[in-house]
């Protein structure tokens, strides 16, 4: 994760969890929906969401996810600031909008840890 912070063009900023930025990043996501990442990140991923609820901490430690990014300029909670930092999750922030997050995270090399990209038949 500390690797991310030194990229300018992400715009990131530490905003709580600096205990876990040794996390390696082995992935990402990105979704709002918190049952979606439940049932699809992979630990290791870094989580791109607009969320900033302290339950998106909740299931980062769950998962065992490397951070999360919350993106579009939105601030944090102080209740989920406190509990990345207690739990040592890295939470940071961009003024990116999500999609845009994604795809420079995407150009860096960070893909899919899951293979997600499926095409439905029919």
């Amino acid at each position: 994760m500390a690797d991310l912070l030194a990229v300018q063009e992400l715009g990131l900023k530490l905003e709580a969890g600096r205990a876990g930025l040794e996390r390696e990043v082995r992935g990402g996501y990105a979704s709002d929906l918190l049952s979606h990442v439940m049932a699809r990140a992979h630990e290791g991923d870094v989580w791109v969401t607009v969320q900033a609820h302290q339950n998106i901490v909740a299931v980062a430690v769950l998962l065992g996810l490397a951070g999360i990014i919350i993106a579009g300029g939105i601030e944090p909670q102080a209740d989920t600031l406190s509990k990345a930092e207690a739990e040592g999750i890295p939470l940071l922030t961009t003024d990116l909008p999500a999609f845009e997050a994604a795809g420079r995270l995407y150009a860096l090399g960070i893909k899919a840890a899951g293979g997600y990209a499926q095409v439905a038949q029919g």
